[in-house]
């Protein structure tokens, strides 16, 4: 039975200040480093083999795994996709999220941050914040960089990877081990346990705390649960 192992970054320096981070290649926080090593604590003690490892061009979810993988005594070999990385908040990126609710309204607030499909305004060309994101950037495919995302654009690109990519080696019965974002796993979560258009905003992975989910070999879900069951969130399965 092959596994699927689900970890967020741990927090990172603009998580700890409360900013809309997106595809700004912001560092891990003390207590992000802390995070990503309770994680690699909780899937040592899980004592299963990890055969592939996938993570995003960011460095805050490649430095959460690295770290797993230094706990569990495993080769620093793994791929990135930039179709993991984080939601693109487009012309939100960087500002505080207390003052921009203050700003915009609660309302509009909670449309750009935890709908479906409502993306932020485009961030601008000029934007200083462009030149903070990953230089790995300059592998995507012409003309497939956003300036913004919903989070339905957001799974647009992160299920064909999956389909393409992660599938067809859990097919194989290997276990995959995946470091990304908050908003790539809940776009990953939504395909895998079917939850609606409407529930989605409900639904979030927390940081330091791997999601299992088993499989059998027609590639239906056996089982899932968090590793740390003291701070598990609910799932809202096949809604």
């Amino acid at each position: 039975m092959s596994k699927l192992i689900l970890t967020r970054h741990g927090q990172s320096t603009w998580n700890a200040e409360n900013r809309f981070t997106g595809w700004v290649d912001v560092d891990l926080s003390e207590k992000g480093i802390k995070e990503a090593e309770k994680s690699g604590e909780l899937i040592k003690n899980l004592n299963i083999k990890i055969d592939i490892s996938y993570t995003s061009f960011l460095k805050r979810a490649i430095k959460t795994l690295t770290t797993i993988l230094q706990k569990n005594n495993l080769e620093l070999k793994f791929n990135t996709a930039w179709q993991l990385n984080e939601r693109h908040y487009g012309s939100l990126t960087g500002l505080y999220k207390d003052e921009t609710e203050k700003k915009i309204g609660e309302d509009q607030f909670k449309k750009y941050r935890r709908s479906w499909d409502i993306p932020p305004p485009p961030m601008q060309e000029d934007s200083k914040y462009l030149s903070n994101f990953s230089p790995l950037n300059g592998s995507i495919p012409i003309g497939m960089t956003p300036f913004t995302e919903s989070l339905k654009n957001t799974y647009e690109r992160v299920i064909p990877f999956y389909e393409n990519e992660i599938k067809k080696n859990l097919y194989e019965d290997k276990n995959i081990l995946v470091s990304a974002h908050g908003n790539s796993l809940r776009a990953l979560c939504k395909y895998l346990f079917k939850i609606s258009d409407k529930k989605i905003n409900k639904f979030e992975i927390p940081t330091g705390n791997p999601l299992v989910v088993e499989f059998d070999n027609k590639l239906d879900i056996k089982e899932y649960f968090y590793l740390d069951e003291t701070r598990a969130k609910s799932i809202i399965f096949n809604q």
